[in-house]
């Protein structure tokens, strides 16, 4: 049983991230040989094509501020939500007496992490929607009058 945890530990901890980054770096280098060829075509078709304004309409949206912030909002509340789970879940088997009181101090424990966090992140949402609301302004008049030219 134990040889399993340290399988399940090593597995989470050191092959899945290196999986993770190998597979987004693997995405990022498919795009950017899909972009080379998209430019190469054009270049061979037409050869006074403005590569640049090609290029700049096949780069990736950036996101905005406001969807930035809205996702911290978003993994802020899943985040606490979830912490607040675990208190729940910790009161409810501590109400059935069917839990060891180091096992219940682990998940309280596990439960105030999150709450913090997602707490923490809800207040970075708050602090900078006051303190980025011009930029978010001048964004979206960027973005109407973009759709106005259009």
């Amino acid at each position: 049983m134990k040889d399993l945890a340290g399988i399940i530990c090593i597995v989470g901890v050191v092959v899945l991230p290196v999986l993770l980054m190998w597979l987004h770096n693997r995405r990022k280098i498919n795009e950017t040989n899909q972009r080379t060829q998209i430019v190469l075509a054009a270049i061979e078709k037409n050869a006074e094509t403005d590569i640049e304004e090609l290029l700049r309409k096949m780069a990736p949206q950036r996101k905005l501020l406001k969807e930035k912030l809205l996702s911290k909002l978003q993994w802020g509340s899943i985040i606490g939500l979830l912490g607040i789970s675990f208190f729940v879940y910790g009161l409810f088997l501590d109400y059935r007496g069917g839990m060891n009181t180091d096992d219940l101090i682990h998940i309280y424990f596990a439960g105030g992490i999150l709450l913090a966090v997602g707490i923490a992140f809800i207040v970075n949402y708050r602090l900078s929607k006051k303190m980025l609301a011009k930029e978010i302004e001048a964004e979206e008049k960027l973005l109407v009058s973009q759709a106005e030219n259009k």
